[in-house]
């Protein structure tokens, strides 16, 4: 009788490993044909991207670290508010999550990037070694939150082309010397940006939009073949548009989520404008 319950259950891992490989065929063909079509993709940031998914959308799971670090939901309540003084949303959540390897168990190849956080070089081969070789992933170097969030020069050792999205998310203070080395290193997908530091956290919001526009120009004329996720303000079409003339490629948003019926007319307008 024991054994009859094994089989059973091998036949249905079997069945699940093959749903699992169909969709993922499916995926990479679709893939494949919006970018030959120039799709551009709405990417939904964390934390909301831990819990929202939209229509051809891709949500951001994360910040992952390698072991986990708890108090995700506690740290969201406690330090996630809108500031009056700076005119946008502050938070000092500090890379609270269940650990990569959560992230891994958990992750769906048609919706999901998994975001890393490395804490020191170290970390490095043993991130990659549990790492699937076709998971989509963002490197967040820019996390204000965490002193120990560092630049790192080792990163190409990610850079996979298995791998759809292998993204570098940028400081908003990241300078050109910077995006220089991890062009050389072979990264061709940048995210502007991460929230701005300041005393009492990362700072998100309409105050990101200079920054991110000064770092997308640069960039883009710089270099010809990289594809930038431009984000950081989107509460309207017209940050939208000014990052589509500055040359974004793709886009994200993630404190939108706070004001529905801003974010309504938004997703309306985006959904008319990519048909």
């Amino acid at each position: 009788m024991e054994e009859k319950e094994k089989l059973k259950e091998k036949l249905k891992e079997n069945e699940e490993e093959k749903e699992n490989r169909v969709e993922k065929n499916d995926f990479n063909n679709n893939y494949l044909k919006l970018k030959l079509n120039n799709y551009l993709m709405l990417f939904i940031s964390p934390p909301f991207g831990n819990y929202i998914y939209l229509p051809n959308t891709m949500s951001i799971k994360g910040s992952y670290t390698l072991q986990p670090r708890p108090g995700l939901l506690k740290q969201i309540f406690k330090t996630f508010r809108y500031s009056f003084e700076y005119k946008g949303w502050i938070n000092k959540i500090g890379l609270r999550n269940k650990g990569l390897e959560y992230g891994i168990k958990n992750y769906n190849p048609c919706r999901d990037i998994i975001s890393i956080a490395i804490l020191n070089k170290e970390e490095i081969p043993k991130i990659i070694n549990i790492l699937p070789e076709d998971t989509n992933i963002e490197l967040n170097i820019s996390c204000p939150n965490v002193n120990k969030c560092l630049e790192h020069t080792q990163l190409f050792s990610f850079i996979n082309p298995k791998r759809q999205w292998c993204i570098i998310k940028l400081s908003p203070l990241a300078d050109m010397k910077l995006v220089d080395r991890y062009y050389k290193q072979g990264f061709r997908q940048f995210h502007c940006s991460n929230t701005i530091p300041v005393k009492e956290g990362g700072l998100s919001g309409t105050s990101v939009v200079p920054y991110t526009s000064q770092l997308l120009k640069t960039i883009k004329s710089k270099y010809s073949d990289v594809e930038i996720i431009a984000g950081g303000g989107i509460y309207d079409i017209g940050v939208y548009n000014k990052y589509k003339n500055l040359g974004a490629n793709h886009y994200s948003i993630s404190t939108i989520f706070l004001h529905p019926i801003t974010f309504s007319y938004f997703i309306y307008s985006f959904y008319n404008d990519k048909l």
